[in-house]
C-alpha cells in the first residue's frame, strides 16, 4: 500500500523501506515518462545505501514506459540539473532525500531546461496516476539506458563564475557532510591556491559523523570547532545532495542565508550594475538595500525553487537567493547550485581584500534577524487560523499574503508561513535593534503559540 503523503510539494520523499520502496519507484519511473512523454531523460543518484536499488527500480520503470535514459551515476542534484540543461535533455530525476537522515530517500524531478516538477505541476499528476493504478499501458518497444560522465564539464562550468587565478590563498575548512560534496569539492579546490582542511569527505549514506543538514547547529559542531582551532578564514559546508552550501566566518559564527544572498547580489552588481535580483519573502532588508546601493532591481518572491526559477526567467534575473541556502544563477540555466556560491564568496573576499567577517560587519551592525523559528501545529486548519489572527493583529503593518502573512513597520517586519512539507508555522522576523527584534519576536510567537 502506497502512502500518499510521500508526494510532497517539491519532491517524493519518505522513510525507506516503510514508505519509499523499489515497487513505488518502478511505478514512479513509469509515471514520470507517462507524464512528460517520449524523450531523453537524465537519471542520477546520491550516496544513500538505498539509492542504488531505488535508482535501478526507477530506471526499469522508465525504460518499460518507453523512456530513453542517460545514467549519470553518483552525482549531486545540481549536477543533474546541469546535465539536463547542458545536454539538452527532456528532463531528469535525482534519487535523493537531500538533507534528511540516512533512513530517508526520495526523488527530485525536472522537465526540459531543468525546470522543476512540483506538487502544483507534475508531481500531482504522477501521484494521481500511481494511486489510481492508472499509468497508461507501456509501449510494445521499451526504451534504453546509456551512461555519461558529466563531472569534467561541470567542474569547468562552475569554475567559469570566477577568475580562479585572482582568488587569494585563504585558509578554508570544508565539510562535505559525507554526502555528494565529497566527490566535487576536492576537484574544485585542488585548482585554487587555498589551504584546505577537509572534513567528512568520505561518502557515507548512513551519515555516521553527523547528518548532512548544516542548518542544524548540532551538525556544524565539527566544522565550527575546526575553523576556530585553525583561526581559518572561512568554513563551508554542504547538505547531502550538495545543492546548498552554508558559511561560517573566522570566529565560528554561522552566516544567515539572506546575508549570503546580499553578498552574492553585491558580487553580481559590482560587475553588472542594473541587473535584477530575486529574493524570498522571508529575507532581511539587507538584500534589497544592497541591491539598491549598487543600482540593481530587487524583486520579492514567494518561497520555493519552482516559483523563484519561474520569476527569474520572466525577469531575466541574474541571481536569486533563499534564506535556506538555495542560490540560483541565470548563467547556470536559472538552476540552484551548491558550489558556485562557495567560489563567488571567496572571489568577493579576494576582490575586496576583506575577511568574510569584515564583509558581514556592516550587515550585522544594522540588521538583526531572528532566524527561522518553527512551531508545530496540530493541523493545517489551526495554521490557517493563526495566520488570520496575525493578519488582524498587525493591520497597521499593511499585511500582505504573497506567501503566508507578512507585515512591515518602520523598525521591524515579519513573515509567517506554513511549511510545504510538515505541520509547522515558520516565523522570520527582523528589527533595527536587537531589543526590537527580541520584543517583536516574542510578541508574534505568543500569538502563534497561544
Amino acid at each position: 500500500m502506497i502512502n500518499p503523503s510521500v508526494f510532497k510539494a517539491y519532491d517524493v520523499r519518505g522513510l525507506y523501506p516503510s514508505e519509499i520502496t523499489e515497487e513505488l519507484f518502478h511505478q514512479l519511473g513509469r509515471a514520470f515518462i507517462a507524464y512528460l512523454g517520449p524523450g531523453k531523460y537524465a537519471v542520477a543518484r546520491d550516496m544513500r545505501t538505498s539509492s542504488p536499488s531505488l535508482a535501478e527500480a526507477f530506471k526499469d520503470g522508465a525504460v518499460a514506459q518507453g523512456g530513453t535514459l542517460v545514467d549519470y551515476g553518483l552525482i549531486g542534484t545540481d549536477q543533474m540539473y546541469y546535465a539536463v540543461a547542458a545536454d539538452g535533455l527532456d528532463g531528469g530525476a535525482q534519487i535523493t532525500a537531500s538533507h534528511n537522515p540516512g533512513a530517508y530517500n526520495g526523488c527530485k524531478m525536472v522537465r526540459k531546461d531543468a525546470f522543476p516538477l512540483s506538487g502544483e505541476a507534475g508531481i500531482k499528476e504522477m501521484k494521481e496516476m500511481i494511486m489510481a493504478g492508472a499509468i497508461p499501458a507501456p509501449p510494445a518497444t521499451p526504451g534504453s539506458v546509456s551512461w555519461r560522465d558529466i563531472m569534467p564539464r561541470y567542474i569547468q562550468h562552475v569554475m567559469g563564475f570566477v577568475d580562479e587565478f585572482e582568488i587569494k590563498p585563504f585558509n578554508v575548512v570544508l565539510d562535505g557532510g559525507s554526502g555528494v560534496a565529497s566527490i566535487v569539492a576536492p576537484k574544485l579546490f585542488e585548482r585554487l591556491p587555498c589551504r584546505t582542511t577537509m572534513l567528512c569527505m568520505e561518502l557515507d549514506g548512513t551519515f555516521a559523523n553527523h547528518e548532512a543538514n548544516p542548518l542544524l547547529a548540532e551538525n556544524r559542531q565539527d566544522i565550527t570547532a575546526e575553523v576556530i582551532r585553525q583561526q581559518a578564514d572561512i568554513g563551508i559546508a554542504w547538505d547531502g545532495d550538495a545543492d546548498r552550501c552554508f558559511f561560517i566566518d573566522g570566529t565560528g559564527e554561522f552566516i544567515a542565508g539572506d546575508f549570503i544572498t546580499a553578498l552574492l547580489a553585491e558580487a553580481f552588481l559590482m560587475k553588472s550594475p542594473g541587473e535584477t535580483i530575486i529574493y524570498d519573502v522571508r529575507a532581511s532588508y539587507a538584500v534589497k538595500d544592497i541591491v539598491a546601493k549598487y543600482g540593481g532591481k530587487a524583486l520579492m518572491n514567494r518561497v520555493g525553487h519552482a516559483f523563484i526559477k519561474a520569476h527569474m526567467r520572466e525577469e531575466n534575473a541574474v541571481f536569486g537567493g533563499e534564506v535556506t541556502g538555495h542560490y540560483y544563477f541565470r548563467d547556470n540555466f536559472y538552476a540552484d547550485n551548491g558550489f558556485i556560491p562557495a567560489l563567488m564568496i571567496l572571489d568577493l573576499m579576494s576582490k575586496r581584500g576583506m575577511s568574510l567577517r569584515d564583509l558581514l560587519k556592516p550587515l550585522r551592525e544594522k540588521y538583526f534577524i531572528s532566524g527561522e523559528i518553527n512551531t508545530k501545529v496540530a493541523n493545517m486548519d489551526i495554521a490557517a487560523r493563526k495566520i488570520a489572527e496575525l493578519k488582524k493583529a498587525y493591520q497597521d503593518g499593511n499585511p500582505y499574503d504573497l506567501d503566508g502573512i507578512s507585515a512591515e513597520f518602520k523598525d521591524w517586519h515579519f513573515n509567517v508561513r506554513q511549511s510545504n512539507t510538515e505541520p509547522l508555522l515558520r516565523l522570520n522576523l527582523e528589527g533595527l535593534t536587537p531589543e526590537i527584534m527580541e520584543k517583536r519576536r516574542d510578541e508574534v510567537l505568543s500569538i502563534i503559540r497561544g
